[in-house]
């Protein structure tokens, strides 16, 4: 997030730790993020996707989930997240489970 921020301070990130949702369940999360207009971001590529198609599939809203392997060079994910920013609004990523980088 920082070297995001460093790059395009206008982008605004919340960590789930500093909300006290670091520990909560996945589907708590993506909760909380539809309800407070965020797409999330995670790194738990082995569960935060199933909470994700779930929430999906009983028709609850879920303003996207951008997934991020933590081997991935911060270097290729920094343009990338810059890229979306600039290039998308928030309401295309809805309902959308999308890998970074994407390709």
């Amino acid at each position: 997030m920082t070297g995001v921020l460093r790059r395009e301070p206008a982008l605004e990130f919340v960590r789930a730790r500093d909300i006290r949702m670091g520990e909560r369940p996945d589907a708590e999360v993506l909760a909380y993020a539809a309800d407070n207009g965020f797409i999330v971001m995670s790194h738990d590529v082995n569960t935060m996707p199933s909470a994700a198609y779930a929430r999906m599939s009983s028709y609850q809203k879920m303003l996207g989930l951008l997934m991020v392997k933590q081997s991935d060079p911060v270097g290729t994910i920094i343009p990338c997240l810059i890229m979306m920013w600039s290039a998308s609004e928030a309401d295309e990523w809805e309902n959308q489970v999308s890998f970074l980088p994407l390709h």
